[in-house]
This record gives structure tokens, C-alpha cells and sequence, in this order.
């Protein structure tokens, strides 16, 4: 656990983070809500602000008066216990609170806070809720970036957003096989520092042999697959898959747009002219499984991500993988509302590990366990093959 001290620096340098996502932002940017998954920045400040009030402020801070009586209203997300709230898909029909006012609310309750790690001595239970909010506000600037892409991409003058943001990056090495032998391996977080509670609970799993790529699959090879019919081929795809591709006319990967018999892909630098050499992103779960298929080949399982991980390159991509979100064996949710924080979401969804470009400094490890709906893919999501 981290020191007051450190604390209190990882506090001050997360908030002053995700303003500094925002800074590049026009005014009307921030209250825009195209679909469900993308939430207004306005509505990411206000709610990485309403969880440090929530949940420490008010509980543990004597006499601590809230900046406003309806911000639980407006800024709890799925936190069911702790009360009502505006639901997901009207966040973005509120015209106020204002920006303005959102900006208030955090200067407010970042001070209030501030003060309270420098003048209390503090419970270990108290530091650990704060860390996690800190850790909660780094998802949300992963969030900020990939909503705010949306936001610009949705747009049909395709704004830019700055000229700093690079999520090309190349792998520049040749593509080869990593082989494990089969055996029993230990999965699970293994230290004193921080990670969520999805991660804990190391246990034994056995694997059989496997190979997975060094590299992952770029956009080159991706449009192999779409010159050839993927697509169009229902062999490919699992019957659902094949449902949502036909319903919404997917036809290659979110951002893709062909121009002049070009690929063009939206990027937070405006649309540019696909880089094909680049790791593929922005696809669902089962284009990704549709690929694998292609290929004669297959998305890992999670285990076999995490035994292989530090034998190649990772942290530019979500990567999907075969394995179902589920609770480890042992696993046991924090009590109260923050044990509604992993452990509800436990159905339905498929875990990424790795990372991304807009995956805050100091917030992803090789145990990181995050989950999606298959047919989402407005995160930088991509693939890795196994066989």
C-alpha cells in the first residue's frame, strides 16, 4: 500500500490528468453522448469527482459538507446501493449541470480531499478506497480518449482532436511463434501493490502445448481477410456474430473508411490514410474470432496470454482472448457498493488483457483482467493469434 504521501501525489497527478485529456476539448465537445457506451466528458469529470465524495468524503471526512445535493443523481453510474440516478442513455440530454459548474465541483472536492490526506491520519481501509479511486479515475481517462474518439469520429468533418495523441504504433520485428509446453502454471495477481479484486486469488491452472504470435495481427493482414470475403462468409462467424454483422452493415473495422479505392481510418489526428503496417484495432470480439477462424487458427485463452506475456511485445492493443469473465476460484467481493465495482459484471462478457495507447501511465499488468460485450469496439481492441 502506498505511503499518505505517495498517495497524495498519485491524487493530485491523476486528477490533474484527465484535465488535461480534457484541455484540448471545445466547449460543445464536452456533453455530446452519440450511444450508450460513450458517456459525455462532462459526465466522466463530474463522476470520477462524485466517487471520491462518495465514498470517502462522505463516510470519513468529519462535518464534510457536499458541493451539491443532486451530484449523486447525475453522476452515479451502476453503483445500485448507494441510491438513484440519471440513467445511461440520457447523460448526454443534460445541458446542466454545466461544464463550468462540473469544473467547480471538482476544484471543490479535490481540495476537500487534498486536505484530508495531509491533516488525517489515516486508516489503512480509508488509504485503500482512495487508491482505488485514483485507479477508477485512470480507467475513465482510457474512457475519455476512446469516447472523445468517438465523439470526433461520429462527426462527419471528422475534427482532430490534437497533433500528440500517436495510437500507430509499429511492431517493427518479424511475426514468430512462442512456444509453451504444457504443465501446471500459476495465474493471479502475486504482490503487495495495488490491483483489483478480479485479479486476486492465484491459483493453479493446467495448459496443454500451445503457440502464440509475437506480434499482433496489423491491418495489412486484416484487410487480406476482408479482400477475401470474411465478411461474406458465414462458415467464419458464430451465428450472433453473423446476426450483427448483417443487421448493422459491418464490413471492416470501426474508424475504416474507403476513399478513392484507399483505406482511411479516423484517428484522434484526424482522418489519415491507414497505416497498414500497424497493429489492427477497434473490433469486436467476433471479427476478432471470425479472423481466427480465417487464419485456421484461434484467439488464446487468458491463461495462456498471461504465461506468454513476457515473451512479447504488449500494451498497444486490448487483446481478445477465448476466456469468459468469470470469478476466479477464490474469489470474494469487497463488501458494500465497491463490491459491485467487477463482480456483477461476471456474465456475458469476454476478457482483453494487455493494454492500450490510451491506457493511463502506471495503470495495466500482466494480470489486468478487462471485459467487454462481444460486439463492442469502440476501444483499442485488437488481436493476437494462438494455435
Amino acid at each position: 500500500m502506498l505511503t499518505q504521501s505517495n498517495l497524495l501525489e498519485l491524487f493530485k497527478n491523476t486528477r490533474a490528468q484527465s484535465e488535461l485529456i480534457c484541455s484540448f476539448l471545445e466547449t460543445e465537445d464536452y456533453v455530446v453522448q452519440p450511444i450508450v457506451d460513450v458517456s459525455p466528458p462532462k459526465w466522466h469529470l463530474g463522476h470520477t469527482t462524485w466517487f471520491f465524495e462518495e465514498f470517502v468524503l462522505k463516510p470519513h471526512k468529519d462535518d464534510y459538507e457536499l458541493f451539491d445535493i443532486h451530484s449523486a443523481y447525475v453522476f452515479n453510474s451502476y453503483y445500485e446501493s448507494v441510491g438513484e440516478k440519471v440513467i445511461r442513455t440520457d447523460r448526454g440530454n443534460l445541458s446542466r449541470p454545466t461544464v463550468a459548474w462540473v469544473y467547480k465541483y471538482r476544484n471543490y472536492v479535490s481540495k476537500a480531499l487534498q486536505e484530508f490526506i495531509e491533516t488525517e491520519d489515516l486508516k489503512s481501509d480509508v488509504l485503500e478506497v482512495i487508491e482505488i479511486g485514483c485507479h477508477h479515475e485512470k480507467q475513465h481517462q482510457e474512457l475519455l480518449y476512446t469516447d472523445i474518439k468517438y465523439i470526433l469520429g461520429n462527426n462527419p468533418l471528422f475534427p482532430k482532436y490534437n497533433n500528440q495523441f500517436v495510437e500507430n504504433p509499429i511492431q517493427d520485428f518479424p511475426q514468430e511463434w512462442i512456444s509453451v509446453e504444457k504443465g501446471n502454471y500459476e495465474i493471479g495477481y502475486n504482490s503487495a501493490d495495488f490491483c483489483y479484486d478480479n485479479e486476486l486469488g492465484r491459483h493453479t491452472v493446467y495448459l496443454g502445448d500451445y503457440q502464440i504470435s509475437n506480434k499482433l495481427v496489423t491491418n495489412k493482414e486484416f484487410i487480406e481477410f476482408i479482400e477475401a470475403g470474411g465478411y461474406e462468409d458465414v462458415l467464419l462467424w458464430h451465428a450472433e456474430a453473423w446476426d450483427w454483422i448483417n443487421t448493422n452493415k459491418i464490413t471492416s473495422p470501426s474508424y475504416w473508411h474507403q476513399i478513392d479505392g484507399d483505406w482511411h481510418q479516423f484517428t484522434l489526428q484526424g482522418l489519415q490514410k491507414l497505416v497498414e503496417d500497424a497493429p489492427l484495432s477497434h473490433i469486436s470480439y467476433y471479427e476478432a474470432f471470425a479472423y481466427a477462424q480465417w487464419k485456421g487458427l484461434r484467439l488464446p485463452t487468458e491463461q495462456e496470454w498471461e504465461i506468454a506475456n513476457t515473451k512479447f511485445d504488449w500494451g498497444s492493443r486490448w487483446e481478445w482472448t477465448e476466456s469468459a469473465y468469470s470469478p476466479y476460484p477464490s474469489y470474494t467481493k469487497a463488501p458494500g457498493a465497491l463490491g459491485e465495482y467487477n463482480g456483477k459484471f461476471m456474465v456475458n462478457q469476454k476478457v482483453l488483457r494487455g493494454g492500450s495507447v490510451a491506457t493511463s501511465d502506471n495503470h495495466t499488468r500482466a494480470t489486468y483482467r478487462n471485459f467487454f460485450h462481444a460486439p463492442l469496439r469502440w476501444q483499442f481492441t485488437g488481436i493476437r493469434l494462438a494455435k
